[in-house]
């Protein structure tokens, strides 16, 4: 059995739902799904690709949402159980001492971790293109915005939940402007979250349901086995793209160095939910919360970029998975 080790904390009211009966499916939808829909309060086009996290007992959520005029913005949620979901509906103020950065372009997909003090934040920033913008805060009331990682182009900024070889350390994705044709996942870190380098390759896509592109989607987990990686991979069909969700381990003190892969996904967009809305096609995860009790996991992911979704799994049954299906 395999053991979480940065998160041994119990959450024993993480949203669960048993896998049903005659699925054999290694993570399985919640039957309610979607479980945040797209309009949550008036002027809201879509909600979807967003970050939760355990807070006091209960939960915090950073979620991205296009209002009608489709201005691209991070809000504020709170929810006693993770599947009902008070959303503010006025969007995050940074507090930033930065005029160069300060003024909002656009902010969008959005991951949470806590890391030794305080929730870091991090989102696709625009700053002449997309970067990575980088922000904290310690109560989910003030929120403060740091420099960004990156110079443009880069989507996907995923920290780890500690520090490496003493070290912070992200996963990220260097891209282009526009809705990127390509695309690796590269390591990066940092000795204080503001100069970032000694880069190094993770992963590139391959010929498979991941043809296209792939990024770093939920914070990693860090396991016995390894680093437990949640990626997406993104297939250039005749129809567009199709995102899917797919797991592999990193190995602990070099995460750039890939221990397994998994050849088969684990989710792809199927549903009507996932299939329609105002990007067909898209399961894009951006949060996995796991019960150090249990093992099990439970995974918010976007579903054709307009409402959130919710997948259920076990922690060893995913890493068996990637083991038995690797390269």
């Amino acid at each position: 059995m395999s053991t979480i080790i940065s998160n041994p904390t119990s959450i024993p009211n993480l949203p669960w739902q048993e896998r049903p009966a005659g699925c054999t499916d290694i993570v399985w939808r919640y039957s309610q799904n979607p479980v945040i829909p797209r309009n949550p309060f008036p002027g809201a086009n879509s909600t979807f690709n967003s970050a939760v996290i355990p807070y006091k007992g209960e939960f915090a959520g950073i979620f991205r949402i296009d209002d009608t005029r489709r201005e691209m913005n991070l809000y504020f949620g709170q929810s006693r159980n993770g599947l009902d979901w008070n959303i503010q509906p006025q969007p995050i103020q940074f507090q930033c001492a930065i005029p160069e950065i300060a003024p909002l372009v656009y902010r969008y997909d959005p991951r949470l971790c806590w890391l030794e003090d305080r929730y870091y934040i991090t989102w696709c920033n625009g700053y002449h293109g997309p970067t990575i913008g980088v922000g904290y805060t310690y109560d989910f009331q003030t929120f403060t915005q740091i420099e960004n990682a990156y110079l443009p182009f880069n989507r996907n900024g995923v920290l780890f939940p500690r520090k490496i070889n003493g070290k912070f350390a992200m996963l990220s994705r260097p891209s282009d402007n526009g809705h990127t044709p390509f695309g690796d996942i590269f390591y990066s870190e940092s000795p204080d979250m503001t100069h970032w380098g000694c880069h190094r390759h993770v992963m590139s896509p391959d010929l498979s349901w991941a043809w296209t592109k792939v990024g770093a989607c939920a914070i990693p987990i860090e396991t016995s086995e390894g680093w437990l990686l949640i990626f997406h991979g993104v297939l250039t069909s005749c129809n567009g793209f199709v995102y899917s969700m797919g797991a592999a381990l990193l190995d602990l003190d070099q995460p750039w160095r890939i221990i397994a892969r998994a050849q088969p996904y684990l989710l792809s967009p199927q549903t009507l939910y996932e299939c329609v809305g105002d990007v067909p096609n898209v399961v894009f995860p951006c949060a996995a919360l796991t019960d150090g009790d249990t093992g099990r996991i439970a995974i918010y992911y976007g579903a054709a970029d307009t409402v959130v979704g919710l997948a259920f799994g076990k922690i060893s049954e995913i890493i068996d998975f990637i083991k038995t299906n690797h390269k």
